[in-house]
């Protein structure tokens, strides 16, 4: 039977060359480190925060083409029978129609007013202001006389014409042989 040494004097520390041996030291050292007054560290200043930054200006409004002849074609499609040609969209009323009526050409626009409005037809070739006058509860009138060059001019025109009636959106019209065809009827 082997004698422990270390026991019979009263040690019992682990051997000088064992990894625990500086442990002892090691724990003395840390508890009086924690004793010891600290450094106090001031926090960090605090930064106001940055101003907001100022309300961006609204995105610009999409403005008009600077060219009528730029403005998309109103949607629709014509149609002829019986000396009246009416454009529009299918199963939808017409928006404009034309027809010959006692030797004269009407120009008949969809919209309401109570008294004549200003109104401008604008082709490649010319540019007319007159007046549309009402002729009925929704429907709107211009009378041109069967021979007036400003038909000529939208029946030639180079791919469409444009309706302005005040307070009503522009008509731009496709040039078709449906406005020539009343025209001519007319004649």
């Amino acid at each position: 039977m082997k004698i422990n040494r270390a026991a019979r004097h009263g040690r019992n520390s682990p051997p000088r060359n064992s990894p625990w041996a500086g442990l002892g030291a090691a724990t003395l050292a840390l508890l009086a480190a924690g004793c010891a007054s600290q450094a106090v560290i001031p926090p960090a200043p605090v930064r106001p925060a940055p101003a907001a930054p100022p309300p961006s200006a609204p995105p610009p409004m999409a403005s008009a083409p600077a060219d009528w002849r730029d403005l998309p074609q109103t949607p629709g499609t014509w149609r002829y029978a019986n000396g009246l040609a009416q454009f529009g969209q299918p199963g939808v009323g017409a928006v404009f129609a034309m027809e010959c009526r006692q030797g004269q050409v009407t120009l008949r626009i969809a919209g309401a007013a109570s008294q004549p409005v200003p109104a401008t037809i604008t082709t490649t070739s010319q540019q007319r202001a007159m007046s549309a006058v009402p002729l009925d509860t929704q429907t709107l009138a211009i009378t041109l006389p069967a021979r007036d060059n400003l038909l000529d001019a939208m029946a030639f025109s180079r791919g469409r014409f444009m309706v302005d009636v005040n307070g009503l959106p522009a008509l731009v019209l496709p040039a078709w042989a449906e406005v020539g065809r009343v025209i001519e009827d007319c004649r």
